[in-house]
């Protein structure tokens, strides 16, 4: 349940919402993350809307993979290999948004302070080609982690029932995986390759609040 809420929660909110501003540049990304920073009890919504249930997933769902034995060759059907990806894409999307997290919230420019800061401070991590290669194959594996765990919960716990009902919904938790992985990858590109010359993305906290307080002063 927590794959859905509020962790899958959190993924949609963050990809087809939050990031998907950056696309219309670096200061729709900044109200953005201005937003959400400003929310009444920030860090408890954090610490028990994103951080706590995201450890308990991960942690329960590394026991359920240790007690399980792989059969993908001694059943190599293709519901096998789609519950060994999620599997796999499980860790890696762990690994991913601690990562992601840990570099965004906690280390360099305190982004809840200076959220002009933003585009800027992610831009810089994805020009690094082995952070952004990491970011792509992070956000493909929770793109998918969370899409399909929506057709496993949905079938486990008897919400769709039927081969057709089930079938159909597969088809639509596909099409939402490609529409979490365009996005996513979309807004990947925009702060790697654009708004490049845009107020502080290259630059430093200070050349930001300037051309925000202060526009045509140097």
């Amino acid at each position: 349940m927590t794959g859905i809420i509020p962790v899958g929660a959190f993924l949609f909110e963050h990809i087809l919402i939050s990031n998907s501003t950056a696309i219309t540049g670096p200061e729709a990304y900044a109200r953005q993350v201005s937003f959400l920073a400003n929310l009444p009890l920030v860090f408890f919504l954090e610490l028990f809307g994103i951080w706590v249930p995201i450890a308990y997933h991960a942690l329960y769902g590394f026991y359920i993979w240790y007690r399980g034995e792989g059969n993908t060759g001694e059943y190599p059907w293709s519901g096998n290999w789609m519950y060994t990806a999620q599997r796999w894409t499980g860790a890696i999307a762990f690994i991913y948004i601690v990562w992601h997290t840990y570099t965004m919230r906690f280390t360099g420019t305190d982004l809840h302070d200076n959220p002009m800061a933003s585009f800027g401070k992610v831009a810089a991590e994805v020009r690094n080609p082995w952070l952004m290669a990491f970011y792509i194959v992070g956000l493909i594996a929770a793109s998918w982690h969370f899409a399909y765990g929506i057709w496993l919960f949905s079938a486990k716990w008897g919400i769709v029932s039927g081969d057709k009902a089930q079938k159909r919904l597969l088809n639509l938790c596909l099409a939402f995986f490609l529409l979490l992985s365009v996005v996513g990858l979309t807004s990947l590109y925009t702060f790697h390759s654009r708004f490049q010359d845009a107020p502080g993305v290259n630059g430093n906290i200070v050349d930001i609040r300037h051309a925000t307080t202060a526009p045509g002063a140097q």
